[in-house]
């Protein structure tokens, strides 16, 4: 656009007027005078009242101000006791509070919480059902070193092998592995000595 346009000046001096008459219909400020009594001058700077006037203000001038706010006392009236539970509050932002697991309103107890630290499901408001069944604690596993693992192995079983099953394990490999059950053929004996070995050792360690 040119700045010499009659488009561009009808615009300028529109909004000149505009802003004029705008300024010419705004009230006047109410003047706020000093609140200290004998004070001509403007409240022109607020102070707080104090404590359980929360959000309320004194107007003062510069100079009254000034020495408000050096005599100003948050806490005044209050003893030792009733200053230290503010700070305790404050922390808090004042805040009621209620102790872990009961409501203080209510005296409610507890309500049960859905995990317990056995590490079995629960369900006590049958969200799930009728037919919602709960995980028994998972039994203790036994530690299970080299040698107990390789015993266990020799005789065709895990670390989860219990010690009936070892023992019944242990009968059904020598009547299979036992020269008499084999019309005397002694070729299996080196396997037959491994099988008794491992169950000895199996023995001694605690697993049968």
């Amino acid at each position: 656009m040119k700045l010499d346009s009659a488009y561009f000046n009808k615009i300028r001096i529109d909004k000149v007027r505009a802003n004029a008459g705008d300024t010419a219909r705004r009230p006047e400020p109410v003047r706020r005078g000093c609140d200290m009594p004998g004070c001509a001058e403007g409240g022109t700077h607020r102070a707080p009242k104090g404590r359980a006037q929360e959000g309320e203000y004194f107007w003062f001038c510069l100079e009254h101000v000034r020495q408000y706010n050096k005599s100003y006392n948050y806490f005044s009236g209050m003893n030792d006791a009733a200053i230290q539970a503010f700070q305790r509050d404050a922390t808090i932002g004042h805040r009621p509070t209620w102790q872990m697991g009961v409501n203080a309103k209510t005296e409610e107890p507890p309500r049960p919480s859905g995990f317990n630290w056995a590490g079995r499901a629960q369900d006590p408001f049958r969200l799930f059902g009728e037919g919602f069944q709960t995980r028994g604690p998972e039994p203790e596993r036994r530690k299970v070193h080299n040698m107990e693992a390789r015993s266990l192995s020799t005789l065709g079983l895990d670390a989860s092998a219990s010690a009936t099953e070892i023992k019944a394990r242990y009968k059904l490999l020598v009547k299979r592995h036992h020269p008499d059950a084999n019309g005397g053929d002694r070729s299996l004996e080196d396997r037959l000595r491994e099988i008794i070995q491992a169950y000895s050792y199996l023995k001694s360690v605690g697993f049968c």
